[in-house]
């Protein structure tokens, strides 16, 4: 629980709280509700009594065993969450207690409060509701490293996203077209090609009923200059096919497998760069100066409405193991968010 130098906002703590905790990690592992200690706060860290989280493959991922928390984090599932900041750990960070925050967290988000880093929060934009803020910081800062920290994307380039109707997809089609970028993306179905060019692709590819390097082709003669690729497998050599000149390809996920047949010809060729990233296991000064970047970039964009998270559905998290399942059978269009605390929809206005 919190210590003796914590600093509460005017209500008192229970010493417990509920988590959504993973019974038997591996390919049969359950979500069942259990009890386990609040959070103790560390220097500069706040404490968020959350309202919903976000759902991520890297959650599948961890509960099967296959993406460990990172050293000394929460190995309670969740990365992002909504919440009201309910205690601070330093004097300082006073002005945050009572705030409706988002934040990117390295664990712990399926609980009924949550410990982060005061750096990894930001203010809930007036208008928005509790289940759009905790579909924020985990995909809308993926999308924008992919799309800027690596792969330095410009206005009027080329970029294909191949899972354009995921949470990341989602999020990376609406930075890059506020930026003035023209975007591509793949999908598993031609309804999610038709929502995705509601978002304002100009191409829309189900690879289900055509192949993407021939439309690619004849769509970019001169290629994509940036591919953001979570599915890697056969996809690396696909992506070679399609290359422009000094063109970026960076993975950022596995789903179809670790192993990739690579001709590095075409690589040479093209100039081209294969860059490999993950979030999750950076460090918490590199998650600050993100968070930081984007709320610099975008927060205009997020407040008056212009990029908004894509929700898919909003569970009550006793329902996780439904969520869950969506996810694992790629049926979703946007986030699925769970629903912590049975409340307001909307933020109070502050």
């Amino acid at each position: 629980m919190p210590s003796s130098s914590t600093v509460l906002q005017n209500k008192v703590l229970a010493p417990k709280m509920k988590v959504l905790a993973v019974s038997q990690p591996g390919p049969d592992s359950q979500l069942q509700l259990e009890e386990a200690p609040l959070p103790s706060l560390l220097d500069g860290q706040l404490l968020i009594e959350v309202q919903a989280a976000g759902v991520n493959r890297a959650d599948l991922m961890q509960r099967r065993g296959l993406y460990p928390p990172q050293p000394g984090e929460s190995p309670i599932l969740g990365l992002e969450v909504s919440g009201v900041v309910v205690a601070v750990q330093n004097s300082e960070l006073e002005h945050w207690l009572g705030k409706s925050v988002m934040a990117l967290v390295p664990g712990g988000g399926y609980a009924q409060y949550v410990k982060v880093l005061a750096s990894h929060c930001m203010l809930v934009p007036d208008g928005w509701s509790w289940q759009q803020a905790a579909a924020m910081p985990e995909v809308f800062l993926t999308a924008y490293q992919l799309l800027f920290s690596l792969g330095h994307l410009q206005a009027g380039q080329r970029v294909l996203l191949h899972a354009g109707a995921s949470g990341v997809g989602t999020a990376a089609i609406q930075l890059a077209l506020a930026r003035g970028a023209e975007v591509a993306v793949t999908v598993g179905s031609d309804e999610k090609a038709e929502f995705c060019r509601s978002l304002g692709v100009s191409c829309a590819i189900s690879y289900r009923s055509e192949d993407f390097v021939l439309r690619i082709q004849q769509h970019w003669p001169d290629g994509a200059q940036l591919i953001l690729d979570p599915v890697a497998g056969d996809y690396i050599a696909k992506n070679a096919r399609i290359l422009a000149m000094d063109a970026k390809v960076v993975v950022y996920a596995l789903m179809a497998g670790r192993h990739a047949e690579l001709d590095l010809a075409p690589w040479f060729r093209k100039r081209a760069q294969l860059i490999c990233t993950t979030l999750r296991n950076r460090s918490d000064h590199y998650k600050s100066k993100l968070v930081a970047s984007l709320w610099q970039d975008f927060s205009a964009d997020f407040s008056q409405g212009r990029i908004q998270p894509v929700l898919h559905q909003v569970v009550p998290w006793t329902d996780a193991e439904q969520a869950h399942r969506w996810l694992t059978e790629n049926k979703t269009m946007g986030k699925v968010v769970l629903q912590i605390k049975d409340s307001a929809s909307t933020p109070p206005l502050v």
